[in-house]
């Protein structure tokens, strides 16, 4: 089996009160970003990695890949406007002959090696992706403004994380069909739902927490 990952690291850092990208936000002295570079890297699963940079990001991203010693790293390619479009774009830079493609998100860097075999082994039986999921603890509201339209069933709902696992020719077929006027997505299971494909559900990792707030990323600094 060779699998390939995409670290998906394109996302601004608006929300973090930043004047640099996200992935370059400061974690325990270092770029956000060489955390879940360096788990990939050093992770057995992984044959290479191909990272969605920052526009004009490209370099800095190399270079980090460089000074945490991550030789799986093939190239770093310009991210696009939205999640879907730098998945896309790193996607063609994967060599035809990998079987899995691991899509992974930048900002969730506590990446446990557990978590990327859980989803890469759940692919067997014929299932077309997997994706680490966890139960939703909290009474859901559906809201219109800030008005209680009505409380959801949580029966059977989870939250998503990445890494998300897929057979590569699936995938690819997935995101073809969303240039020819298929489903648009916030996460490459949605696109290969969309187009038919079967996803598993594993379990996930409260650890994989996203970074989004400047809490979360001291919260994430603790764990370290």
């Amino acid at each position: 089996m060779s699998v390939w990952a995409i670290l998906a690291a394109a996302g601004s850092g608006e929300r973090l009160g930043l004047d640099r990208p996200k992935a370059f936000a400061s974690l325990n002295d270092r770029p956000l970003i060489a955390e879940p570079l360096e788990r990939l890297d050093a992770s057995e699963w992984i044959e290479g990695i191909v990272v969605a940079a920052p526009p004009k990001w490209e370099e800095p991203c190399i270079l980090v890949a460089e000074e945490i010693a991550a030789g799986k790293v093939a190239k770093a390619v310009t991210g696009g406007a939205t999640r879907a479009e730098s998945v896309q774009t790193a996607l063609v830079e994967v060599p035809d002959e990998a079987t899995v493609v691991l899509v992974h998100d930048a900002a969730r860097p506590l990446l446990a090696d557990e978590v990327i075999e859980r989803v890469i082994t759940a692919l067997a039986d014929g299932w077309d992706g997997a994706i680490p999921t966890l139960p939703i603890a909290d009474t859901v509201k559906r809201l219109d403004g800030e008005t209680v339209e009505e409380t959801l069933d949580r029966e059977g709902l989870v939250t998503a994380q990445t890494p998300q696992a897929f057979v590569a020719p699936v995938l690819r077929e997935a995101f073809s069909a969303v240039q020819h006027g298929g489903a648009e997505s916030t996460d490459c299971a949605s696109l290969v739902e969309a187009n038919g494909g079967r996803v598993r559900a594993v379990q996930g990792d409260s650890r994989l927490l996203k970074v989004t707030t400047p809490a979360d990323l001291e919260l994430v600094e603790s764990w370290l």
